[in-house]
C-alpha cells in the first residue's frame, strides 16, 4: 500500500503553485544570468586589481556569514511568500541604481572587448564604491529570499514530489541561469553598457509579481505561529542544537562549506583569469556560460537517475573527486574550449550533489525548524565563500609580487586541487548511502 501512494504521489501534478514559483525562479535566474556576465566586465573595467574585484565578490558573499542565521528565524516566523516578493523588490531597486550609475558614468569606462590589455587602468572609485555597496545589500536579500525559497517548496508540493520538484528547479535555473542569460547579457552589453543592468531589475520586478499570485494556503503560506516575544538568539541557538546534534547533517553542511570555500578560492579573480589566459571577449565569456546551463540541464535530469543507480554515497563522492581534478586541469591548460567541457561535466556532478541533499533537508528537517536549521546549514556551507574568496585574490596578489601575473592566476587552480583531495579523503566516510538512508528513514518516522 506503502509503495503504491508513492508511485501515485510521483505522477500527481505539481500544481500551479509550483508552476508559478517555477516561472519565478526561471525569471530572476534570467537576470542573475545576463548580471553574470555584466557585473565581472564592469567590475574589470573598473579596476584591474584582483584584491579589488575580490573584494566585490567578498561584500556580496559576506552576509552568508553574519545574515544566515538571523534570516532562519525569519523565515521561520514571517509569510515566506511575501518575504521572497519584498526581497525581490529590494533587488530590483538595487540593480536600478547600479543601472543609472554606470549610465552616468559610461563615457569613462574603456572598450569592453580591450579592457584585459590595460594594465594601467585607474580604478574608477565612484562606480567601485557603488559596486561594492549593492553587492553587500544584495547579499542580504538573497540570503533571506534564497531561504524562503529553499523553504518554501516542501509546503508546495507533496514530499514524494520533492527530488522531482527540485530537479526541475535545478534544470531550468541553469538554462536561464548559464544558457539564455550569458549570450543575452553579451549582446546587451554589446548594445550599451547600461542596458543589463536595466534588464536584470526588470526580472526581478516581474519575479515579485509572479511569487505574489501563489495562492495562499494554511499548508505552503502560513509561518509558525508563536505567542512568546520574538527571541533571536533562543530561535537560532534552537536551530543551531537540532543541526549539530544530528550525525548526518553536521559533517554533510562541514564539508560542503570547504567544498564551496575551495571552489571560491578560483572565482575570486576569474574574471582575469578568462581575459588574461583564456584570452575571451565579452562574447566567448558568455558562451563560456553556457557550459554550466548544459551542464546543469542535464545534472537537473539526470541526477535523480543517477543517484538511484549508483546510491547517494557514491554519487557525492564523484562530485567531491571531480574538483581537484577539474581544478588542476584548468590550471593547467589555457583553452577555452577545454574550460567549457570541464565546467559542463563539474556542473552536472555539482546539480547531482544538490539534487540529493536539498531534497534530503526538505525531508527530514521538521516544518517549524526548517528555515532555522536550513539558515545554519548554509551558514556553514556558504559562510566559507567570502574567506575563500578572499583568500583567493590574497593568493594572486602575493604570488604576482614575484613579477609572474600568468603563475599567479593560475596558482589558486593548483591550491584547490591540493585542498580538494585531502577533502574527498576526509569526506567519503561520512556520507555513505547507508548514513543517508538511516537519516530519511528517521525523518519520515519523526
Amino acid at each position: 500500500m506503502k509503495l503504491r501512494r508513492k508511485s501515485e504521489n510521483k505522477s500527481k501534478p505539481l500544481g500551479k503553485n509550483y508552476w508559478r514559483l517555477w516561472t519565478a525562479h526561471a525569471t530572476s535566474n534570467l537576470g542573475d544570468g545576463i548580471s553574470g556576465i555584466a557585473y565581472p566586465w564592469l567590475a574589470s573595467a573598473v579596476t584591474r586589481s584582483p584584491l579589488l574585484i575580490a573584494a566585490v565578490a567578498v561584500a556580496s558573499r559576506l552576509p552568508w556569514l553574519f545574515f544566515t542565521l538571523p534570516a532562519g528565524v525569519i523565515t521561520d516566523r514571517f509569510d515566506r511568500r511575501k518575504i521572497i516578493v519584498a526581497m525581490d523588490v529590494v533587488r530590483g531597486f538595487l540593480a536600478l541604481a547600479v543601472a543609472l550609475t554606470v549610465t552616468t558614468q559610461k563615457s569613462s569606462l574603456p572598450d569592453l572587448d580591450e579592457v584585459g590589455a590595460i594594465s594601467d587602468l585607474q580604478t574608477n572609485w565612484l562606480l567601485y564604491s557603488v559596486l561594492v555597496i549593492t553587492a553587500l545589500l544584495f547579499g542580504c536579500a538573497e540570503v533571506l529570499r534564497d531561504n524562503s525559497a529553499q523553504t518554501l517548496l516542501p509546503s508546495v508540493v507533496e514530499e514524494d514530489q520533492l527530488e522531482s520538484a527540485n530537479g526541475k528547479m535545478w534544470s531550468v535555473e541553469f538554462v536561464t541561469n548559464s544558457f539564455i542569460g550569458p549570450p543575452l547579457g553579451s549582446f546587451l552589453l554589446g548594445i550599451a553598457i547600461f542596458l543589463p543592468f536595466y534588464f536584470d531589475a526588470t526580472t526581478f520586478f516581474v519575479s515579485a509579481a509572479l511569487i505574489a499570485t501563489l495562492i495562499p494556503s494554511m499548508k505552503s503560506i502560513e509561518p509558525v505561529k508563536k505567542s512568546e516575544k520574538l527571541n533571536f538568539r533562543a530561535e537560532i541557538k534552537e536551530g543551531f542544537g537540532w543541526l549539530w546534534r544530528h550525525e548526518l547533517l553536521r559533517p554533510m553542511a562541514i564539508i560542503l562549506g570547504l567544498l564551496n570555500g575551495i571552489g571560491a578560492l578560483t572565482a575570486a579573480v576569474f574574471i582575469l583569469f578568462a581575459q588574461e589566459i583564456l584570452q575571451t571577449t565579452v562574447f566567448i565569456f558568455a558562451i563560456l556560460g553556457t557550459a554550466g546551463a548544459i551542464g546543469g540541464t542535464l545534472g537537473g535530469i539526470l541526477g535523480p537517475k543517477i543517484s538511484a543507480k549508483l546510491g547517494s554515497g557514491p554519487s557525492l563522492y564523484l562530485t567531491l573527486l571531480s574538483g581537484p581534478v577539474v581544478s588542476l586541469i584548468i590550471g593547467l591548460t589555457s583553452s577555452w574550449q577545454l574550460f567549457w567541457l570541464l565546467t559542463a561535466i563539474s556542473t552536472v556532478l555539482a546539480v547531482l550533489w544538490n539534487v540529493i541533499t536539498v531534497s534530503l533537508r526538505q525531508s527530514i528537517i521538521p516544518t517549524e525548524l526548517l528555515g532555522r536549521v536550513n539558515s545554519v546549514y548554509r551558514f556553514f556551507a556558504w559562510g566559507s565563500i567570502p574567506i575563500g574568496t578572499l583568500i583567493g585574490g590574497a593568493i594572486v596578489d602575493l604570488v604576482e609580487m614575484t613579477g609572474d601575473r600568468e603563475l599567479a592566476l593560475r596558482t589558486p587552480y593548483f591550491i584547490a586541487a591540493a585542498a580538494g583531495l585531502i577533502l574527498f579523503i576526509f569526506a567519503v566516510p561520512k556520507l555513505t548511502t547507508a548514513k543517508i538512508e538511516k537519516a530519511r528513514a528517521e525523518g519520515k518516522r519523526a
